[in-house]
């Protein structure tokens, strides 16, 4: 049984914190004595979180109060730059407790959270819906032809203004009362339906007794299972979970079929068992809210909220490019459903093929068609030599350098810290990188800043940012192994976090990631194309054991390889983000049924019965407590401008300074100071062509 910390006692016991004494033991009331002023994450405890949160709160009303209370003709300096630079204590906690909050989770971590959404949410509402506030911003947007500013001054304020349009400030008081109502239930629904998916994850337990029920599992596989059993104090047997690392190489070797099922029907029933942990009537209330919210500012359907200031503008862009790769892979899906059908067949196999074996005959026909398998490959990726080599690849583009700081506090004694350093030495940001699963951390991989890079009276503050992955843990025979998935996966984070690092914007409105949603992608996805290229993959693709390096008959099998299962990678994608889409271009929930509906989604796009949209909706959380509602399709949008991108640099060379200065200066640097499409264009010289994804995904 768990044991829940009650809310009233966490309210009781942290709500205080009123006394001199008692703000001089809360690390977050005075500035940092840390190396770069990191968070002492040794000295923060929990019970500091809420009257940080709370002090926070009162010191940016404080400062909004300054702001409307000044008789100054408003301008840029006195309104827009001041409301950008508010809040500075609240960034500071925030940019702690919403990281632990996902990677370092807890019962009583959630308990706090349960106590500040609605905080937070009334606070943001009370900014955005001040009416004192907002007319200055008007006003200030209203002459903006005439006034003398920078380019990304510009867009600053027109960010910041469409943010206020976009909160509700143009409603009535009615209106304005219903928009804050909505925020603050919808943020206590996203932080259930993440809190549900953790927790039935964390739940289940696929624990093996037989040896013989191990069959086709590599030794590797099987030592991970055995010391996660141990661990968990199941001595002498074996322990599969719902994370990535334990059950995606269960499917793919395991010979027992009846187990594959069972652990993956776990999977895909996430939260969907008619339990407490069932996210059935949130995801029902959320889309509703969604809608009225979306309504209320004069749009037909969230979706259309969403993509007004994304490079999309609009639903119907989207389904049009979802389409047009779906076909195609759609066909090369049934392909491989086929080849596989046949393989079972010529085995003796007297079933159907179901979606928990898809990745077990992947793996089988990758084997003969290729003669290749992952664990080949693995004993060439330990995360060792792929940190160093992705290292050397930033290094080689931008002179970057990264220097190991165990001096630094962590949140978890397993998260390493590295200083990055620019060509000439000089100190660039912080960068932290927490690599393996544990119970309280969320599945998937993130990239998120603890704090952003921003200019404040011509002092440079720089970036502390934080990568988050689930990769294989090493055993007491190997080191940390990855797949070539994890690999991309790394290469993909790193992405995001330079992104956030090689920011030269002056303002947080438009400092390093805050891009459209469907531009974010873009930094981090052209990183796996470097993770892929053979040249840079023998510089970093060592045997743990021999340190031989890749050779070129296995990167050339590698290669053969490569765009085989696309069909399936590309569709279970693809239908998961016209799932988000349907789901968000509705117009009202009457009679909704999220399991008929979802249901309904896939059949109307022909989806084949073995394959499953990579996110069900009961386990969704890019969509439903994350920030990718109607966006999910951004990854593929970004593959096209990172495909086509990613051309330049074969164009030219891999490593060719001027592209990648030019990528640098024209995209990474630039933050959100520009539209988007025109940092592309400006880089590339033209707009994105989508042959260049087709083709490398194999589906021309």
């Amino acid at each position: 049984m768990k044991h829940i910390i009650p809310i009233v006692v966490v309210v009781t016991v942290l709500s205080g914190c009123n006394t001199k004494d008692e703000q001089k033991m809360n690390p977050f009331f005075s500035a940092y004595t840390t190396p770069f002023e990191v968070p002492p994450f040794d000295e923060i405890k929990n019970e500091h979180f809420i009257p940080a949160y709370k002090a926070g709160i009162s010191q940016q009303e404080s400062e909004i109060a300054a702001i409307v209370n000044n008789t100054s003709e408003p301008s840029f300096e006195n309104t827009i730059a001041a409301f950008d630079f508010s809040g500075e204590l609240l960034r500071k906690v925030s940019g702690v407790f919403e990281k632990l909050k996902s990677a370092e989770t807890s019962e009583e971590i959630d308990s706090i959270a349960r106590v500040l959404v609605p905080l937070t949410s009334a606070h943001s509402s009370n900014m955005m819906l001040n009416p004192d506030l907002f007319e200055k911003v008007k006003k200030i947007y209203a002459n903006r032809e005439s006034l003398d500013l920078s380019e990304e001054q510009s867009r600053v304020l027109e960010k910041t203004y469409q943010r206020f349009v976009r909160g509700g400030a143009n409603l009535d008081e009615q209106g304005k009362s219903r928009i804050r109502e909505i925020d603050e239930k919808l943020s206590l629904l996203s932080l259930q339906f993440g809190k549900n998916v953790l927790d039935e994850t964390n739940a289940y337990k696929l624990i093996i007794e037989d040896e013989e029920n191990l069959a086709g599992l590599p030794q590797s596989v099987r030592s991970t299972a055995s010391e996660a059993a141990a661990a968990a104090g199941y001595p002498g047997k074996w322990l599969f979970t719902l994370k990535k690392p334990s059950w995606i190489p269960f499917l793919q070797y395991a010979e027992n079929r009846q187990l594959r099922e069972e652990i993956y029907k776990a999977v895909f029933m996430v939260s969907d068992n008619g339990n407490q942990y069932d996210n059935g009537e949130i995801i029902k209330e959320i889309v509703g809210l969604r809608i009225e919210r979306a309504q209320l500012l004069g749009y037909e359907n969230h979706a259309q909220y969403m993509l007004a200031d994304r490079m999309a503008k609009e639903p119907g862009n989207v389904y049009d490019l979802l389409y047009k790769i779906w076909e195609p892979a759609l066909e090369k899906a049934k392909e491989e459903a086929a080849m596989m059908q046949d393989m079972i067949k010529s085995e003796g196999g007297d079933f159907k093929l179901e979606s928990w074996d898809w990745w077990y005959y992947a793996e089988k026909i990758r084997k003969e068609k290729y003669d290749l398998e992952e664990e080949e490959v693995r004993a060439y990726l330990s995360l060792e030599t792929v940190k160093e080599g992705l290292f050397n690849v930033v290094n080689r583009l931008y002179g970057l350098t990264f220097e190991l700081r165990s001096d630094l506090p962590a949140y978890n004694p397993e998260v390493v810290a590295y200083e990055v350093k620019e060509k000439d030495g000089s100190h660039l940001g912080i960068l932290y990188m927490d690599f393996h699963p544990r119970p309280g951390k969320k599945g998937g991989a993130w990239s998120t800043s603890i704090r952003q890079a921003h200019t404040i009276n011509g002092a440079r503050i720089t970036p502390v940012h934080l990568i988050v992955m689930n990769f294989t843990r090493p055993t007491a025979g190997k080191p940390a192994l990855l797949s070539f998935d994890e690999t991309l996966t790394f290469y993909h984070e790193f992405g995001h976090a330079l992104h956030s690092m090689l920011t030269r914007c002056e303002y947080l409105t438009t400092s390093g990631s805050s891009v459209a949603r469907d531009f974010v992608e873009l930094p981090s996805q052209i990183m796996e194309n470097w993770a892929a290229h053979p040249d840079v993959m023998k510089s970093y693709a060592k045997n743990y054991e021999t340190g031989e390096t890749i050779s070129d008959e296995l990167l050339a099998r590698l290669e053969a390889a490569s765009k085989f299962n696309q069909g399936f990678m590309t569709t279970e994608y693809l239908a998961a983000s016209i799932l988000d889409m349907d789901y968000h271009t509705l117009t009202d929930t009457e009679g909704l049924d999220v399991n008929q509906f979802e249901s309904a989604s896939m059949d109307r796009i022909g989806l084949i019965d073995q394959i499953l949209p990579r996110y069900r909706s009961g386990y969704f959380q890019h969509v439903f407590s994350g920030g990718y509602s109607a966006g999910y399709y951004s990854y593929i949008w970004a593959e096209v401008l990172d495909k086509d991108a990613f051309n330049a640099f074969l164009e030219n060379g891999i490593f060719d300074a001027a592209t990648a200065a030019a990528f640098r200066s024209e995209i990474l640097e630039r933050g959100g100071s520009r539209d988007e499409m025109e940092m592309y264009t400006r880089f590339r010289g033209k707009e994105a062509s989508i042959e260049p994804l087709l083709k490398g995904r194999g589906l021309l």
